[in-house]
């Protein structure tokens, strides 16, 4: 058997609530973790993948049907390794209690905010990025010093069961279980009683894990997606903007959460836009049926659902160009290969408008006024990532001042995710909490507030019956300042 065939493996509920308790069971024996054994995860997750590059690589490959070699291993492989490094050398100072009150120390009060874990942490992964995705969350509740039970995807089987077998040699099952299975295991281990729960994945989906993790109180990240805009600002350099913004939509054949989903242009210069972004698309790809570095949908359900949202625009009244090459019959069903595709002239009752694509089209709307682009990002659930091509000027700052988005990049696909340390989250429909960096050990961790007195008296005590005058009389004096000092900066508020 070669190490990326599947095998039957049973998963029940009652299975992994077994595990469940078995790592609670260790968490709890072995009390938390200190920075030399977090390191020391951290470090065999990264050997997991690391020793095994070309399996995950070639499983991926196949669980897709083409999916570039050198793009897995950018995006999925290259892409973590950045955050983990910074995650590891980190850990030791985010791990220290924070002292407060430090002057009352030498009167005998100690106050200190310590970052303990939290104990068994859930993640559950989407299918796009089938590696990353799980191993990035991973590592952040390693750091924090938990526990870690992943559910794969089951729509890239092949990479699942690579990944639940290799972690086995890796890891003890009380430190990391990788779970494999169907929507309906995926339901059931959003239902278990986790410390923690991370779910990437669309909203219709985070809608349901959310619901299923509220029947146990368990606080859930949400890592979502949506649509999102891009804008080519008045000052943008034409050329560069549509080269970008066409490259951008093509990662992973469009199947990305922050890929570049509508883009908003100048009217008068759309028609420009639109030729660099087709001259682009065809240096990119003269052939695609053949080509392995044209990256397939990942499955029927998906390739059908794209070609159903183009055509459902077409039917509609959508200008729709398929930059596809002379000679191919494309989409191809039998390759799930949907030429890129730039649509025009949508409007809102076209289903691509507030469906979010994840296939290779890209929606060109005019422009006269950047006004009425706020207004129509702001009309909308707030996307995962808002693009602007153009300099970083007051036409910027107004655009990233007035709307509301997880993250913001200019001039660049993705450009909010290249610093190591920035938190990556969206809000609203598109995410709730982030990870990367020291956000991804806040997200695991629970900042639980140490106070202890030796002082000759009471602080707190004073709030018990009976009530001295001399109580009365300094509450009402604290009042009386207390009131007068809010309105004195009130007051000159209004007189500014």
């Amino acid at each position: 058997m070669t190490t990326t065939e599947q095998v039957t493996v049973t998963v029940t509920a009652e299975s992994m609530s077994s595990m469940l308790e078995r790592q609670r069971a260790a968490f709890v024996a072995d009390g938390p973790p200190d920075v030399a054994l977090r390191r020391n995860r951290i470090d065999r997750l990264m050997a997991l993948v690391l020793d095994n590059v070309d399996d995950f690589v070639d499983a991926m490959g196949r669980d897709f049907g083409t999916r570039p070699k050198q793009g897995s291993l950018f995006t999925e492989i290259m892409g973590m390794i950045s955050v983990i490094e910074h995650t590891r050398s980190h850990v030791g100072q985010w791990m220290k209690p924070q002292r407060l009150m430090r002057p009352a120390r030498m009167f005998g009060l100690r106050a200190e905010v310590e970052p303990t874990p939290l104990g068994v942490v859930g993640v559950i992964g989407p299918w796009n990025f089938p590696l990353n995705l799980v191993v990035l969350p991973a590592v952040a509740a390693f750091a924090a010093g938990n526990r870690v039970m992943i559910k794969m995807s089951e729509v890239t089987p092949r990479t699942a069961e690579l990944m639940r077998r290799l972690s086995a040699e890796y890891f003890e099952q009380t430190e990391l279980c990788v779970v494999t299975g169907g929507a309906d295991v995926a339901a059931e281990f959003a239902a278990l009683p986790f410390d923690h729960l991370f779910f990437t994945g669309s909203p219709s989906v985070g809608v349901l894990v959310q619901r299923a993790a509220a029947a146990n109180l368990v606080p859930v990240t949400l890592e979502l997606g949506g649509k999102n805009p891009v804008v080519v600002g008045p000052g943008a350099d034409m050329r560069r903007a549509a080269t970008r913004i066409a490259q951008g939509r093509m990662i992973n054949g469009g199947q990305v959460c922050v890929c570049p989903d509508y883009v908003f242009v100048p009217a008068a210069r759309i028609d420009a836009f639109v030729a660099v972004a087709r001259e682009t698309l065809q240096a990119m790809f003269p052939t695609i049926v053949a080509n392995d570095d044209f990256c397939s949908s990942v499955n029927e359900a998906n390739f059908e659902r794209v070609v159903g949202l183009i055509e459902d625009a077409r039917a509609k009244g959508a200008r729709v160009e398929s930059v596809a090459p002379a000679g191919e019959s494309l989409p191809d069903p039998g390759t799930r290969k949907i030429a890129p595709t730039i649509l025009r002239d949508v409007d809102d009752s076209m289903l691509i408008a507030s469906e979010e694509t994840f296939g290779p089209v890209l929606t060109v709307r005019p422009y006269e006024k950047l006004a009425d682009v706020v207004e129509y990002v702001n009309a909308r659930p707030a996307p995962l990532v808002t693009y602007w091509f153009g300099p970083d000027d007051d036409d910027f700052r107004s655009f990233v001042r007035q709307t509301r988005s997880g993250g913001v990049a200019r001039n660049d696909f993705a450009a909010q995710m290249i610093p190591s340390a920035a938190p990556f989250g969206g809000v609203g429909r598109s995410g709730m909490g982030a990870y990367h960096g020291k956000a991804g050990f806040d997200a695991f961790s629970h900042y639980r507030t140490v106070v202890g007195s030796d002082l000759p008296f009471t602080i707190t005590g004073r709030a018990a019956p009976p009530f001295p005058l001399t109580m009365r009389a300094t509450t009402a004096l604290a009042l009386r300042i207390a009131h007068r000092r809010t309105h004195r900066r009130l007051s000159r508020l209004r007189n500014r």
